[in-house]
């Protein structure tokens, strides 16, 4: 009977998570696709004279906008695989986060280090404080998936729309950057 009760448990948790696929789909497609726009501005924007002294900011501050989308498709794949168990995944989930809290410091840093372009207030809010908590929801979700499913479901649907809208945010704002001010900005 223990054995039954188990297996039930096992696969009602399985169909709950089945009930996410369209959403994985969807913003992991999303995320996909703005990579690859992504890459596209990058290539036209690299050919622009005097880009070549913005690659310190890159790092800081286009990279990671990349990174966020890679974020979301990586965990519309980890949501979508077949896994035997929700806990597998939510250890796959909890490393992910505690990974992505690492990295947005070491953006907080090369934020503070670059000298090309001094970060007001939404430049910290969109590369480190909406980073940092979709990164600790993500992490947290791994805590409780176990005990309250399908509140840390929603936790990690929470997360990936955050990444998603903080990289468009970014991308737009690095786009816009380099077309308004970089080549508005006197050549010499």
């Amino acid at each position: 009977m223990l054995v039954r009760a188990k297996h039930l448990r096992l696969l009602d948790d399985m169909s709950e998570l089945t009930e996410w696929n369209s959403f994985s789909v969807i913003v992991g497609s999303s995320a996909g696709a703005l990579i690859g726009l992504q890459f596209v501005v990058i290539a036209l924007i690299a050919e622009t004279p005097d880009v070549r002294a913005d690659a310190q900011a890159g790092a800081a501050f286009s990279t990671p906008s990349v990174v966020h989308f890679g974020v979301v498709l990586l965990v519309s794949a980890i949501m979508s695989a077949p896994w035997h168990t929700i806990g597998a995944a939510g250890v796959v989930l909890g490393l992910v986060g505690i990974s992505g809290i690492v990295y947005a410091i070491i953006v907080a840093r090369l934020m503070r280090l670059q000298s090309i372009y001094r970060p007001v207030f939404e430049d910290w809010l969109f590369h480190c404080l909406l980073p940092i908590a979709a990164y600790a929801m993500l992490a947290g979700s791994a805590l409780i998936v176990l005990s309250q499913m399908r509140p840390a479901l929603f936790l990690v649907a929470a997360a990936t729309l955050i990444f998603l809208f903080v990289g468009i945010h970014n991308a737009w704002d690095a786009v816009t950057y380099h077309v308004l001010v970089r080549r508005g900005e006197p050549k010499g």
